[in-house]
């Protein structure tokens, strides 16, 4: 193929990829179809009268638990804690499966994210920040399995700290997930 036939070949792609990406529907017809979408969506008045009678208790961090933290750890159990380490048992719930009845994934990055955080934490000062999560996921929980998921302070620099946190289950030992956790936040003064 010489230069000229690819130029001219590349060139007829490009316009059948073009006509190929463009919706086959006229503007009056796209409008139309939007206009259904955003009726569709729009609540009935019954719905907003549902949803004005909510009655939504406020937050207070810090002092409740918020409802995603309810959701996501109830029935955890600390088993131990030291200067920089921390142990959890969690039996997994149907709530936090997968539809193949398996721990999600999401899951078991936010155990990771909240056990590691618990371990890095210092009383008195606010939680700190996730700065970076990297999650090694080796095998999977079922719904029921009770998992060991244990937190360890790999350091600490200024307000920087590194974490590891290990999921396994309990009556195999199969390493599940392998995490590892940077937080940043206040430290405590020398003062």
């Amino acid at each position: 193929m010489s230069c000229g036939q690819f130029r001219q070949n590349s060139q007829h792609d490009h316009r059948r990829r073009g006509k190929l990406a463009q919706p086959n529907l006229s503007e009056s017809e796209g409008k139309s179809k939007m206009e259904k979408a955003k009726q569709f969506l729009q609540p009935t008045q019954a719905d907003s009268d549902i949803i004005s009678r909510l009655i939504i208790p406020t937050h207070r961090p810090g002092a409740d638990t918020s409802f995603y933290e309810d959701f996501a750890l109830k029935g955890i159990r600390v088993d131990r804690v030291e200067q920089g380490l921390v142990v959890c048992t969690f039996k997994v719930p149907p709530r936090l499966a997968d539809r193949n009845g398996k721990l999600a994934t999401a899951a078991i990055a936010n155990l990771v994210d909240e056990v590691g955080g618990a371990v890095a934490h210092t009383e008195g000062l606010p939680m700190n920040v996730s700065v970076d999560m990297s999650i090694s996921f080796l095998s999977s929980a079922m719904v029921g399995d009770e998992l060991e998921i244990t937190s360890r302070l790999l350091g600490r620099k200024g307000g920087y700290s590194g974490t590891l946190v290990l999921l396994k289950n309990k009556v195999s030992g199969e390493l599940i997930a392998e995490g590892r956790h940077s937080l940043f936040g206040k430290h405590a003064s020398k003062l």
